[in-house]
């Protein structure tokens, strides 16, 4: 089971650092995103790290601005966004594929395990 953290409230500008753990299992083992849905519009790729960690991939949205990591005991992955503004306000939901591929990959369609979704609110 994947749970995300670390959402809350922040002016344009300012940044968060989400976290993504998984229960059970080393997250580090597995290919992992974060994807994000704000209200009325369906959920998007934000950020991929390969299952090695050698492939980063980002949406263009927020490529220069966010960045996908692994913590120290590679159970974590992390998405620090900095420079927020008001349109990255959404719900921003981790997910892994829990299979040998080590791909960063920005299909909804690969991933097969998902954590609960964190709020994320800037405001301008």
């Amino acid at each position: 089971q994947l749970q995300a953290s670390g959402g809350g409230l922040v002016q344009a500008g300012g940044s968060l650092r989400l976290s993504c753990a998984a229960s059970g299992r080393t997250l580090g083992s597995y290919s992992t995103g974060w994807f994000r849905q704000a209200p009325g519009k369906e959920r998007e790729f934000v950020a991929a790290i390969s299952r090695t960690g050698g492939n980063l991939v980002y949406a263009d949205s927020v490529r220069g601005r966010f960045t996908i990591s692994r913590g120290n005991a590679k159970n974590t992955v992390y998405l620090q966004m900095n420079s927020l503004k008001p349109e990255d306000t959404a719900v921003y939901y981790c997910a892994a594929d829990y299979t040998v591929l080590d791909h960063a990959t920005k299909s909804i369609d690969d991933y097969n395990r998902w954590g609960q979704g964190t709020q994320v609110t800037v405001s301008s």
